[in-house]
């Protein structure tokens, strides 16, 4: 039995529209010349792909599928655990542990590729079909991890865990089914498991409720401009492509600008139209607060029964059994760290405050107006003026160096060939889901393939918000597969014909995903279960927040920024400015963050009976924010509750921190690198044979101090953020 893909709580997934008839492929391969054929079952999920890497069959899935692969899928998974729940023979490793890991098949790739696209590339069939199988799906996974007799054989092995001769790799994924299923109620009573069953149930179906109204209250949220002239400060890209966003939703001569799951929005650093600033903060901010998207009911339930399952379970709160299985520990482990962080970066966005409001007053004494107070929809703009005139650069003097493409090929793929020898080739013969979709094949320094990358890099109005990596096919010598990974991010599509010019954050953004996309592309371990990316929380955005090094390089970016019309290099002088201004603003970025990771913990450290109900959702926020001293206007949360998708939807919950944890693992890397020579195959080979390739089949903090030689050091993330804090331990 492979890790189940539950819809709702386990994976990341939203809900749109775009729908087409479901009696034709759905997820056509348009413009994918002489595509590679096989032979197709009546249903697609039936048997595995015979495409290269067993690829989905894009082209020959339909929405059709699913309901009968799902259900198929379901019984033929439970056939198989229930004959090995009930073998004759004494359990032993092959024949329990090993025979689970391969049941489940077609369950597997139905839900892999539903999960996906649901995510990427949905449509209202999809939509309906997840809102009635994430429950369903959830009792499924409760049948099998509650089963007692499948448990009491995983149990008497891992009782004798010390006389079975096994291997480190194997003992790992021993040691992981068991602790799965004590944390998933496998030794509660019948009664506490019924309980647990319906609990499990409603989670999955409020989770995925959150996530359509995510969806639905981020489309409807986009901003209509009725004037051009309303747009002043957008490049002529940006206006083109917010006046095909408008067309593509029939609005004739207007403008629209679509919303990003973040608080914040990008266009807000060049809006020059104040009013419009604002309309477009308080449309971003409020999701999820009223209306037909609301979400504060759904969140009250999913807090109350998630702090229920946690005292059900044995422990004190969500957070503390979230927290158990990861690398941090414990809450106390958490709140010390975020702690210890948060003063630093409220009293520097303090400091960035005062600047921004020092080129608010000069403006307007030089413009003979009456000055105002600077407000969260300001302080883009503003700190764009600051960083202009500090470092004489905006955006838009960096973003003709930045062309997508340069970027994928001269910088993305050019570092992963210097560090690990890695070379990529487009296909054009493979199917995919939607049209910008590209597929590139991986050859490692020897010319073996090693699996394929799909790069799935814009925005559309039936995909999540975001950027994130998944899996369609994980790597396993179990079953001689090689991965097929994907990167997903949300840039603004330009009108035909223009070029696709990014910002220096989306060039990170890039660089950050493709760093998941490497640790799933070199992994090389045994079994499923312990493969890529399928580590703690706390630890997965490790090596993608790594890569982003990569992006700032000195080396690298001089490879990869070149102007997209003249092909000249970025002039050095422009160059070190940039790099320069890294550390720029970041008293917001960390207050913005920490502000969502505390109150993710706050959420999540109620115990059972002490919940809020719906009508307190929007107060407990405020007061949470104000408890933890960042409730600072100027910086609100990157995330509020209504929209914060990582923790009521994905698999974050408790867990939002992770990202400054890792990042503590990253920096440290980044500093070890940087004293042994930098851009270097022996660098990446030895992160590539330690980190990259492990997966879970050892304990990752072991993996990390093996590499490193010692225990993590925050120092390197403090000099990085430019916070004020002492050096510590970490």
């Amino acid at each position: 039995m492979k890790k189940l893909l539950l819809l709702s709580a386990a994976t990341t997934v939203l809900l749109g529209a775009c729908a087409e008839p479901a009696t034709k492929p759905q997820h056509d391969a348009k413009g994918a010349a002489n595509t590679v054929s096989q032979p197709i079952p009546v249903n697609p999920f039936a048997a595995p792909s015979t495409l290269p890497y067993q690829l989905p069959p894009f082209d020959h899935i339909s929405d059709a599928d699913y309901r009968p692969a799902l259900d198929a899928g379901m019984a033929e998974e439970r056939r198989e655990i229930d004959a090995i729940a009930h073998n004759a023979a004494a359990p032993s490793f092959d024949n329990t542990i090993v025979a689970m890991e391969r049941a489940g098949g077609m369950l597997d790739r139905a839900t892999t590729v539903f999960s996906n696209l649901i995510a990427s590339n949905t449509n209202p069939e999809l939509e309906k079909l997840n809102a009635e199988y994430a429950p369903k799906l959830a009792a499924h996974n409760d049948a099998i991890m509650l089963d007692p007799a499948l448990y009491a054989r995983v149990d008497q092995l891992y009782q004798q865990r010390a006389t079975l001769g096994l291997d480190t790799e194997s003992l790992q994924l021993l040691t992981r089914q068991h602790r799965r299923f004590v944390r998933a109620g496998a030794a509660l009573s019948e009664t506490s498991k019924t309980r647990l069953r319906e609990i499990n149930g409603q989670l999955s179906s409020l989770t995925t409720h959150f996530q359509q109204n995510v969806l639905k209250g981020t489309k409807d949220g986009a901003v209509v401009v009725d004037s051009a002239e309303l747009l002043d400060g957008l490049s002529p890209q940006q206006i083109g492509a917010a006046a095909e966003a408008a067309k593509a939703r029939g609005l004739s001569n207007k403008w629209l600008i679509t919303l990003q799951n973040t608080t914040i929005q990008p266009v807000l650093t060049q809006l020059k139209d104040r009013a419009l600033r604002e309309r477009i903060y308080r449309a971003s901010s409020t999701r999820g607060q009223g209306g037909e998207a609301d979400n504060t009911a759904v969140i009250a339930d999913i807090v109350k029964l998630r702090a229920e399952r946690a005292k059900l379970l044995g422990y004190p709160t969500h957070a503390a059994y979230v927290l158990e299985d990861e690398t941090a520990g414990t809450p106390d482990a958490v709140n010390k760290m975020l702690g210890q962080l948060a003063p630093a970066a409220i009293a520097n966005a303090h400091k960035e405050a005062a600047e921004i409001q020092r080129v608010i007053d000069q403006q307007a004494r030089a413009a003979h107006k009456k000055s105002f107070k600077a407000e969260p929809w300001d302080w883009a703009f503003y700190a764009e003026q600051v960083r202009k005139a500090k470092y004489a650069y905006d955006s838009a003097d960096v973003k003709p160096y930045f062309e997508l493409n340069h970027v994928l090929q001269d910088g993305v793929f050019y570092a992963a060939h210097a560090l690990y020898g890695l070379s990529f080739k487009e296909r054009h013969d493979l199917p995919v889901y939607q049209a910008d979709v590209r597929v590139f094949e991986v050859f490692d320094e020897d010319g073996a393939s090693i699996g394929l990358f799909l790069a799935d890099y814009f925005a559309r109005d039936n995909k999540r918000g975001g950027a994130w990596m998944s899996s369609y096919v994980r790597q396993s010598q179990l079953f001689g597969l090689k991965p097929v990974v994907v990167n997903n991010l949300n840039i603004s599509k330009p009108a035909e014909g223009q070029p696709v010019l990014l910002t220096f954050d989306e060039v990170t953004t890039m660089f950050h995903e493709f760093g998941h996309g490497l640790h799933g592309l070199l992994s090389n371990v045994r079994y499923p279960l312990l493969s890529g990316t399928a580590v703690p929380r706390d630890f997965v955005e490790y090596p993608s927040q790594y890569n982003e090094m990569w992006a700032r390089d000195p080396g690298v970016l001089a490879n990869y920024a070149k102007h997209y019309q003249t092909g000249a290099a970025m002039p050095k002088a422009l160059f070190d400015k940039v790099l320069a201004a890294q550390k720029f603003n970041e008293g917001f970025k960390t207050s913005e963050y920490l502000a969502s990771a505390l109150l993710d913990q706050r959420w999540h450290q109620l115990s059972a009976g002490k919940t809020p109900a719906a009508s307190a959702v929007v107060s407990f926020e405020a007061e949470a924010l104000h408890r933890d001293k960042v409730d600072y206007t100027l910086t609100p949360p990157r995330y509020r509750s209504g929209y914060f998708s990582h923790v009521f939807a994905g698999g974050y919950s408790a867990g939002y921190y992770a990202y400054l944890w890792s990042e503590v693992l990253a920096r440290d890397t980044e500093h070890w690198i940087n004293t042994h020579g930098g851009l270097t195959r022996a660098n990446g080979d030895f992160l590539r044979a330690n980190v990259l390739s492990r997966g879970r089949s050892e304990d990752p903090k072991v993996l990390f101090e093996r590499f490193y030689g010692g225990p993590a050091e925050i120092g390197p993330l403090l000099e990085h953020r430019g916070l004020n804090v002492g050096k510590t331990k970490g």
